[in-house]
């Protein structure tokens, strides 16, 4: 059995912050593998289904993000799991919006969520690190993380967070590669047609690679009538190839 855990704040006020990304990359994954309905459970709100051959609990702690530790580690308890079959989904200051990325320990990089887990668990659980972007000045953090995603970044959450779904099972299985396979399949797919393949091949090619022959230049009247005159210049016994 598999937790994954999304990090968040409770309440509709909260909903569409950049700080509840965890929050929603659960409810798309509960959405599309046909999870129950949520129910209170262990200081948040829990569902329990099947991810591949996995059984996999999502959990997301209602007891705001800072004491988020206490909901994690009371699941972990109950079902008598590690700290190694947790996967925290959270956002991410030091990526660009729309990347994601899976790691096991290390620190908390100052998130109050993971600060508060590490408190209850240390660092040996793993993470799904999802970018959302840095407002550029460390005084500007909180006011954006607790502030909705713009109008313009609705498209390449969708992508990332269908991403996320597509991925739920091979991330319960400990695949990190094809989970995130599958997350780049959504979030930047091969492109075909039009001028895409071209440009494609022309990245592909080596360095080194020598350029292409150009075509001959169309024989002239006058070039082929010195072609002509150097042929019966040619010393007997010889032919043109010489």
């Amino acid at each position: 059995m598999k937790l994954f855990a999304g990090l968040g704040n409770p309440g509709a006020a909260y909903a569409g912050h950049r700080h509840n990304i965890g929050f929603m990359a659960l409810d798309r994954i509960a959405a599309d593998h046909g999870f129950p309905p949520w129910r209170s459970r262990f200081q948040g709100l829990a569902t329990e289904g099947r991810l591949g051959d996995e059984t996999v609990l999502l959990l997301k702690p209602q007891t705001y993000m800072n004491l988020s530790g206490q909901s994690v580690a009371e699941a972990l308890r109950f079902f008598k799991l590690a700290p190694a079959d947790l996967v925290v989904f959270h956002d991410e200051l030091d990526l660009a919006p729309g990347k994601a990325r899976v790691k096991t320990g290390g620190g908390h990089a100052g998130h109050n969520g993971l600060r508060s887990i590490h408190a209850h668990l240390g660092d040996g659980y793993g993470r799904v690190r999802l970018g959302i972007g840095h407002p550029g000045h460390k005084d500007a953090v909180s006011a954006y993380v607790l502030h909705d995603f713009a109008k313009a970044d609705r498209d390449w959450l969708d992508d990332l967070l269908r991403g996320l779904s597509d991925g739920a099972p091979a991330l319960a299985r400990g695949d990190a590669a094809g989970f995130m396979n599958a997350v780049a399949l959504r979030v930047a797919p091969p492109r075909s047609g039009g001028t895409a393949a071209p440009a494609r091949a022309a990245a592909q090619a080596p360095a080194d690679a020598p350029a292409p022959a150009r075509p001959a230049a169309p024989e002239t009247p006058l070039m082929a009538l010195k072609r002509l005159t150097d042929r019966f210049r040619r010393p007997p016994g010889r032919s043109e190839r010489d």
